[in-house]
């Protein structure tokens, strides 16, 4: 089966190349894809987890600079993986966990700041909400 094409807008250039090593945690393949073109086109090149179950394993095998985390998925959630990473894995430095939700309610940015999260950006993704939050929580 051929790899469909994304349409991502071609609006980088060399002033938007970060150094840095992310994570996705995300349990939707098409959302993978997407935040991964965004952040290939963007210098970075991203790992992979299906759900928090497999984030914090990924966290244990390798520094993470910025993981950005779905919420609501299946074996382990958004909220006990960042809890498990920030609080159980003893990492040296941990790293900077932005929550990916559809659900951008009060009561869901709460949940998502009170557990660790830094921040908050909601579905669908855009190249311009990508960089942005790159440009905050990378000190570019």
């Amino acid at each position: 089966m051929p790899e469909e094409k994304l349409n991502i807008p071609k609006d980088s250039n060399d002033k938007d190349i970060f150094d840095a090593s992310c994570l996705i945690v995300e349990d939707n393949i098409i959302n993978q894809k997407i935040m991964g073109k965004f952040l290939t086109k963007l210098g970075i090149d991203p790992d992979i987890a299906n759900d928090g179950l497999e984030a914090v394993e990924a966290v244990k095998n390798k520094i993470y600079d910025i993981i950005f985390m779905d919420i609501q998925m299946p074996r382990m959630d958004g909220i006990d993986a960042t809890k498990c990473i920030l609080n159980d894995c003893n990492l040296e430095n941990n790293p900077v966990i932005i929550a990916v939700t559809a659900n951008s309610s009060e009561l869901n940015k709460k949940k998502c700041f009170s557990c660790g999260m830094k921040d908050f950006i909601t579905k669908p993704i855009s190249m311009k909400i990508m960089k942005k939050t790159l440009n905050q929580w990378l000190n570019k």
